[in-house]
């Protein structure tokens, strides 16, 4: 969803569950969750939004300026890396014991590698079915410019950054990848097509362009 605060537009994602407290979370990279009970309406959910819009504003310059900063990726046992679209330090991913910088960043490449492989192919199986369409070849690549491709022949192709998304997101790529097998083009009926399968595409891609400089080994 999207509110004005103070002239600023603000984006957040709304979490129902069984908690009694409704919060504002806002990780690392400047993403907003609302976690509110199931009984809250959005014009509750705004009104809490609103009354702490100095306060989210404040942490999300906070993260601007740190994001301006250049951070160096620390390849170390305690060192913070996304996966799944939760920042996890690198031991609980990978094996961090006697061994150098160099063979951390490999190991890790590979630890992304397999778990999108891994993703991918469990969740392309749920939507191949919604969709009525089956890839001939699924492949995770490296991509400094596209999360995912398909081509005339049914070959669709995966980043294996998007293990570092979260599921909805890593979702949204696999729907839009899929609905290129009878839509080759950005057209009114490719986007429809999205949105049957997936109304909020939008939020997942506007994800993605916020995130994707995070996304990054």
């Amino acid at each position: 969803m999207k509110f004005e605060v103070e002239n600023t537009m603000i984006d957040f994602n709304i979490q129902y569950g069984n908690g009694k407290k409704l919060s504002i979370q806002i990780d690392s990279v400047g993403f907003i969750t609302v976690k509110a009970p199931k009984d809250n309406s959005k014009e509750m959910i705004i009104s809490a939004i609103e009354s702490n819009g100095k306060w989210i504003l404040e942490k999300l310059e906070e993260i601007r300026k740190a994001r301006e900063l250049p951070q160096a990726r620390e390849y170390h046992a305690h060192g913070k890396f996304l996966y799944m679209g939760k920042e996890r330090p690198l031991h609980e991913l990978i094996n961090c014991s006697d061994v150098n910088e160099e063979v951390l960043k490999k190991r890790l490449k590979k630890f992304y590698m397999a778990r999108c492989k891994e993703i991918v192919e469990k969740r392309i199986k749920i939507y191949q079915k919604q969709l009525k369409v089956k890839p001939k070849i699924i492949e995770i690549v490296e991509s400094k410019v596209k999360w995912g491709s398909c081509s005339s022949d049914r070959k669709i192709t995966f980043n294996f950054r998007l293990a570092m998304a979260p599921i909805e997101v890593i979702d949204y790529v696999i729907i839009h990848e899929l609905c290129h097998i009878t839509h080759m083009n950005h057209d009114r009926s490719f986007w429809r097509r999205v949105g049957s399968v997936m109304p909020d595409y939008k939020e997942k891609e506007e994800y993605l362009a916020r995130h994707s400089h995070s996304m990054l080994l």
